[in-house]
């Protein structure tokens, strides 16, 4: 609510939003009951709260008994529209007889001529308290109870009143489950009434003594035409601060902003409903539409607060509306196709949310799970943003764990450079830059493996084997061990996540690699490690001594090591392929059983 403490109609409003709080929790005070004017027949305690004209005191009444809340005009000389106003609001209160509006006992004056009323004093917490809570009651016992309120607020508008400062603070449920709707400072009588029950006769409407200009009402909770002129609002008013209340309770946040900002956010008008604004918190779709329309910005567009509980409590019921459910999941079938067949890969999460949401709806609807189907079984070329940095992150763990496995294979080059030094070596600084050039090599691997890299990185590497297995060449000849060495550089180079789209330049430089040795030597440029005598084939080696079963042992290592590491790593990927299509095939099996058929 605005505050004014120049407009008397505001103080009447603070006065009765303390009296709300008077009738929770009494509150501990300096001023004993002593202090205050006695009221014949009622034996006055605590005082539990006050406003703008009136306190709010406890009562006891001696004649029956029984605890009452007590609102009495301060002590003064309150002006005749002070207590107008005063004796208008218990009048409007009394003659509202529903479950749901706290009775007033009795109506009277003081010793010193001011008016007082008594009504029935109220223990429990309101719904503004409720929401805030850290373990907020269950939606479903909200709703019941917001159903109630709806009821209460439809027996005022039979009545004529418009209640004009609905809000979570001026609801209140019991202990015991009831409810109550407080503060009817603000109500405004809506016209004559012709019905025998509507108020009339000697309550009269606020607005004809209200000054111009003044501000009736909560900001947040008012609707359009109260914010323009509170004289105009009428039963639909109310209406859109259900409508408020509603978007509450099922987005667990205000609709519009708290403060005067809510002003301006209530004039531009409602652009979302609860389901929108949250949709973790799974609005159901009548409800969500139930909201919104409580909150259009023409009146005549509003239902009334008999149809808001009518619909919430068949909805509360479980007789939903089946025809309406397959209405609205078309709608979101539509939207889900237009996105699909856009062509637009960003807009593919798109389709997949409005489908899924269509299913959540209408489960039977073949149409969406056509959709979802699409999406999931027959993926774009292009993927979506989103979905492309995750399978990027996904290849840079294969990348690593691809070069943590190469550190070996570097180890067991050096293992063979050692292991066939130990028969002699004829050319010291050949074997050694060949060792150095591995451990660099492995260092460089390793640097560009260990973090995202890019695809000209790779193709580096791959250049860097090459060269790699070009001077082993010189060791025992490019026809002995260097075809092996060379095949798997070619298994395991080819297999990187980078290079699997560039195979056939990897392919390119490790034949390149191979075969240039052979090219040279026949052209005479480097000796010559192998020749053609008769029917035999003679290898030599310039920079390995080959002499003796050592060397025959070398040789029988290094080719079982190669069987081995071909066979290990070609298992290696037919098991992770074989791994990856039972996932997707497993996934694909259970994602089609939520599907319908």
């Amino acid at each position: 609510m605005v505050p004014d403490s120049d407009d008397p109609a505001l103080d009447a409003t603070q006065a009765a939003e303390n009296a709300t709080l008077a009738t929770r929790s009494p509150v501990s005070t300096a001023a004993s009951s002593s202090s205050r004017i006695s009221l014949p027949g009622y034996e006055l305690g605590n005082l539990l709260g006050h406003g703008g004209m009136g306190d709010i005191v406890l009562g006891h009444d001696r004649s029956i008994g029984r605890d009452v809340a007590i609102k009495q005009m301060r002590s003064g000389k309150p002006s005749a529209d002070q207590v107008s106003r005063f004796l208008r609001e218990a009048k409007i209160q009394a003659r509202l007889e529903h479950p749901s509006i706290v009775p007033v006992h009795a109506l009277g004056h003081d010793e010193n001529g001011l008016p007082y009323f008594t009504m029935k004093r109220l223990t429990g917490t309101t719904l503004a308290e409720q929401l805030a809570s850290k373990s907020p009651p269950l939606r479903q016992r909200m709703l019941r109870m917001f159903a109630d309120v709806c009821l209460a607020v439809e027996f005022a508008h039979s009545r004529g009143v418009v209640h004009r400062d609905l809000k979570p603070a001026n609801i209140m449920v019991g202990d015991f489950g009831e409810v109550y709707v407080l503060d009817w400072g603000l109500a405004r009588i809506d016209g004559d009434r012709s019905e025998g029950g509507a108020i009339g006769g000697d309550v009269s409407s606020l607005d004809g003594e209200t000054q111009d200009g003044a501000l009736l009402g909560t900001p947040g909770f008012m609707a359009p035409e109260q914010i323009e002129g509170a004289h105009t609002a009428g039963p639909a008013a109310d209406v859109y601060a259900l409508g408020a209340i509603l978007f509450e309770i099922l987005s667990g946040e205000p609709l519009h902003p708290r403060g005067t900002g809510a002003l301006t956010s209530t004039l531009r008008g409602v652009e979302e409903g609860p389901a929108a604004r949250r949709p973790f918190r799974g609005v159901p779709p009548e409800l969500d539409e139930l909201c919104i329309s409580a909150l259009k910005t023409r009146t005549q567009d509003r239902p009334s607060a008999a149809d808001l509980a009518d619909r919430l409590q068949g909805y509360l019921d479980g007789d939903r509306d089946e025809e309406k459910r397959k209405q609205l999941a078309a709608t979101f079938v539509l939207k889900a196709r237009e996105a699909l067949e856009s062509g637009e890969v960003a807009r593919r999460a798109e389709a997949m949310q409005a489908a899924g949401r269509a299913l959540a709806i209408d489960p039977t609807s073949t149409e969406a799970a056509a959709i979802v189907q699409t999406i999931m079984f027959e993926p774009t070329k292009q993927l979506p943003p989103e979905l492309a940095e995750v399978l990027t992150t996904s290849e840079l763990s294969v990348q690593k764990r691809q070069g943590k496995v190469a550190m070996l294979s570097f180890l067991v080059v050096l293992a063979y450079l050692a292991v066939a030094s130990i028969n002699g070596v004829s050319n010291v600084p050949l074997v050694m830059g060949i060792a150095a050039y591995t451990v660099a090599l492995a260092s460089l691997v390793w640097r560009v493996t260990q973090r995202r890299a890019q695809p000209w990185h790779m193709i580096g590497i791959a250049t860097a084997n090459a060269l790699l297995a070009a001077l082993l060449s010189r060791t025992y000849g490019s026809l002995l061990i260097v075809p092996a060495v060379t095949c798997i550089m070619a298994v395991s180079l080819t297999s990187y996540p980078l290079l699997i789209d560039r195979k056939w330049i990897v392919i390119s430089l490790l034949v390149a690699s191979w075969i240039s040795p052979v090219l040279l030597e026949w052209a005479g440029f480097v000796p010559s490690t192998f020749a053609l005598e008769h029917d035999a084939v003679h290898l030599t080696s310039h920079v390995m001594t080959m002499d003796g079963n050592h060397t025959i042992s070398v040789l029988l290592a290094a080719n079982i090591t190669t069987i081995v590491v071909i066979a290990l790593f070609a298992n290696a990927l037919a098991a992770s392929r074989r791994n990856a299509l039972r996932q997707t095939e497993i996934t694909a099996w259970h994602l089609k059983q939520l599907l319908p058929r």
